[in-house]
């Protein structure tokens, strides 16, 4: 069921305990939000966890704090679409009885009792951010940067065209209470490994153009990983790689993960609608960034795809 913003901070307001669910392969903006919110929550008295399923990417580690121990709670889920994003640990536990969704994505599958969604919030921290202030929890230095960390993650350091005035005066304001602005965004943007290097290296090399370059595809196999020592988490930066290739339109990143299935990634100019074509096999996002999954071979995926792209192209 969907909520108003006044229900969603009466039912933060009213509960005492909090299981903070945040998804697989955690990017900046589920966990800067998942944990800002669970700073805030302690201000208030009151007790919170963050439940991720899996280690945390080590450029994130920063954001973690521990969380606190007691049973049963209100679960609330940060920046998650579906159930399926989640771990399968988190989603075997908590899959069926999630209170409360806060999430930024239009393609909310509502599977949470109750569900508080800004479709047109360029990342979650920013929702966030406007519940605990709500709340009146005060807004220090480490929530804000955990805050800001969401909001530039996920608009690519504010380049990205789902930012709006909104998002910059929220930008602003956390800055003003003690955000570490400049640090958060050379540790996001401008630090990367040498075995990322080679990474890119073997992407670009591989890279396939179709459609008379309008789409790009990469592609991301756990060998290459494992050879160039790299994790998940070092793939976000290929994926927004794949459309700043002049000419293309479409972006399309296929990796492989442990269990053999393929995740695709979508990164798309105007004129393309990526969370559309991806809702053609199952899965969703945002007009600009989107993803998929397939249970087949990379060839097949690819094919499956392309086609698709071919209605857009």
């Amino acid at each position: 069921m969907m909520i108003d913003f006044d229900r969603a901070v009466s039912l933060l307001r009213e509960n005492d305990d909090f299981i903070i669910l945040t998804h697989a392969n955690p990017d900046g903006d589920t966990l800067g939000g998942g944990f800002a919110l669970l700073a805030a929550l302690r201000k208030l008295g009151k007790r919170a966890r963050v439940e991720c399923g899996e280690p945390l990417p080590e450029k994130y580690r920063f954001l973690e704090i521990e969380g606190d121990e007691f049973e049963g709670g209100f679960v609330v889920s940060v920046d998650i679409a579906d159930t399926r994003l989640l771990s399968d640990t988190v989603r075997e536990k908590y899959g069926e009885r999630i209170d409360l969704a806060v999430d930024h994505h239009s393609t909310n599958r509502l599977y949470a009792k109750e569900t508080y969604l800004e479709g047109d919030s360029a990342a979650v921290c920013e929702v966030v951010y406007l519940l605990i202030k709500a709340l009146g929890a005060v807004i220090d230095g480490e929530i804000a940067t955990r805050l800001y960390t969401g909001c530039s993650t996920d608009t690519g350091c504010f380049r990205y065209s789902n930012v709006t005035p909104r998002t910059h005066t929220i930008a602003a304001e956390l800055i003003e209470a003690g955000a570490r602005h400049a640090e958060v965004n050379v540790l996001m943007f401008e630090t990367k490994k040498p075995g990322f290097l080679k990474l890119q290296s073997l992407c670009l090399s591989g890279m396939e153009l179709h459609f008379s370059g309008k789409v790009s595809v990469f592609r991301i196999t756990r060998e290459m990983l494992a050879g160039c020592s790299c994790g998940d988490e070092d793939c976000d930066a290929i994926v927004a790689l794949s459309r700043q290739i002049e000419g293309v339109l479409v972006g399309v990143t296929f990796k492989e993960r442990t269990d053999g299935s393929i995740k695709v990634s979508l990164r798309t100019h105007e004129g393309a609608d990526a969370a559309k074509i991806c809702s053609a096999f199952g899965g969703g996002g945002h007009l600009r960034a989107a993803g998929c999954q397939f249970e087949c071979p990379f060839e097949e995926a690819k094919k499956q795809v392309l086609a698709e792209l071919e209605k857009y192209i």
